[in-house]
Parts: structure tokens; sequence; C-alpha cells
């Protein structure tokens, strides 16, 4: 089954502590992990930030509301253990522990009232709460990325070939490929028909060569394509491409670049603008948020 959100792990969690023993968290996944029958593969999954896993990181939040609720408490770092109130939620035999049911204790609805969270009205909001802060941030950044993403693209089409010709080459520098982007520009060819054909070092020493073909288009690049490619690969007794496009690639075209001896790789318009976006290629830092937590060493006498 799928990794459950937070909420759905409340109550087995405070299940799972009632024999009023001090529990380690990550035994507390182990064991919920196994109780949710999760997959190897979900068990692995991490978080956006790659920092936690996820059920690691679902399981951590649900301690943390249950602990602001009063029903758990933090004996000692990476441990917590049933209360009083806790062991009478679970007499009450519960169907469902989740925020709703922890609104009861004035403790609960102090924290809440600190991280300025609001009460769920309606279905819309019952939706974001099954998501964890961490979660919210990672589809926040999700969506803000995406947007970015077509506006990039918005951008690179309406720029001049001799533009993104520029665009190609500096990303490529960024990226770590030909030394500096004087060197790196140095070497580009003739512009093509909405497009460039060049080579680029591999490395800063320049012990191989990546030969380079762009095309600023709005169809997707076919089979036919690829194969000149190819082509020009082998006449210039090359072993590595790039192919850069603004538009998508052709099944056909994907699955022929496969079988050819060269090594050649392929960038459509999504990869393209994430690449830019990562390497900061036409890209400025708007505004960063930093991601804080507790130096439990320091607290350590």
């Amino acid at each position: 089954m799928a990794i459950p959100d937070f909420q759905t792990i409340m109550l087995p969690l405070l299940r799972y502590a009632a024999d009023r023993q001090e529990h380690k968290v990550s035994d507390a996944v182990t064991v919920l992990s196994n109780e949710f029958k999760l997959t190897e593969e979900e068990r692995q999954q991490m978080i956006p930030s790659n920092r936690q896993a996820t059920m690691y990181n679902r399981v951590v939040w649900a301690k943390t509301y249950l602990k602001n609720a009063g029903l758990l408490s933090g004996v000692r770092r990476g441990f917590f253990q049933i209360t009083e109130r806790g062991n009478a939620a679970l007499a009450e035999n519960p169907a469902r522990i989740d925020m709703k049911y922890l609104n009861r204790f004035e403790e609960f609805k102090t924290f809440r009232t600190l991280r300025h969270e609001k009460e769920t009205t309606d279905s819309d909001n019952d939706v974001l709460e099954t998501q964890t802060p961490d979660d919210l941030l990672a589809e926040g950044y999700k969506r803000v990325s995406e947007n970015l993403v077509d506006e990039v693209l918005e951008k690179i089409l309406a720029c001049s070939p001799k533009f993104f010709e520029n665009l190609v080459v500096d990303l490529l520098v960024r990226m770590g490929y030909g030394g500096s982007f004087d060197e790196a520009s140095s070497v580009v060819g003739k512009s093509g028909d909405e497009g460039i054909d060049g080579i680029i070092k591999e490395d800063r020493l320049g012990f191989d060569a990546i030969y380079i073909q762009a095309k600023r288009w709005q169809g997707a690049v076919g089979r036919p394509e690829i194969q000149k490619f190819a082509g020009a690969l082998l006449g210039q007794k090359a072993n590595k491409g790039v192919f850069i496009t603004t538009s998508i690639f052709s099944k056909e075209a994907v699955e022929y670049a496969k079988t050819v001896n060269q090594k050649i790789v392929l960038i459509d318009g999504q990869k393209l603008a994430s690449l830019m976006i990562e390497h900061n290629v036409g890209i400025s830092v708007m505004q960063t948020y930093e991601i804080k937590r507790i130096d439990s060493d320091y607290f350590e006498e």
C-alpha cells in the first residue's frame, strides 16, 4: 500500500507505545512500515530534500503532534513514551486519531496557534492536513519550479538563434564542461537554422570532446534528426553527443538514440529549463528560506 499520511500514523503509533515503555523512533518506523505493509521501494523513498526517508519523516511529525497534545512525551533524544492522557485516549477505542481529535486538548490548540495553523473547516483543508509541513513546503517548491520551467521556455523561444547559441554554451560551462565560456564558445561552429552545431570539451583539461546539436523547435524532434546527428558524430569520429531541443523527442527518436554505438544524450525543453534553473543560467534567487533544527549536542550537559 502507499505510504500513509502522518495523521493516519497517529493512532498506530500511539498503540505501539501502549506498553508504557520507552521506544526509539527508528524502531517505530520499522514496526509501522511492517504494519502498513510497505514495499522496500516505499521504505527507501525520500522526501524531496533527500534529508530523510518519507516514512521516517511522517512518523516524526505524528510523534510531534501527539506530543504537543500531551499523548506522548519525549523522554530523551530519539525516544518517546506514552502518557496517562495517551492511555486514556486509547481506552476510548477511537477509530482514528487526527488533528480534529487532538483539537480537544488546550495544549494542542495553543501549539497550533503558535504555529499559525488554522482549523480545518472544509474538504480542501482536510486534504492539506494530510501533509506534513515538510510535504507542504516541498509541494509549494514544486509548483513554483514548474511555473518557472514554463516561463523559461517561453523566454528561450522568444530569443534570437545567436542568443540561444550562447545560452547552450553558458549552460554547459556552468555544468563543468568546456573550461571557460571563451574557450567553449570559440569551438562552436556555424549557426544553423534555429540551432547550433559545435564541439565542447568534456572537462576542463580537454581529455575528450562532446559534439553538440541544438534545435530551437516547437514541434517534436523525430528519428530522422537523431539519425542525422549520429551520422555527424560518425563523420567527426566522435563518441559522445548531446542533442538539445526546446520541444520534445518522439518515442522513435528516443529508442533510436539507445541503439547507436555512440553515446547520445537527449535533452528536451523541460530538462533544458530544469538544468538552467539548477545551475542559475538566466535565473536569479529571489528569496532563501533556511530550514533549521535543534542542535541536540548543544544541550547536552
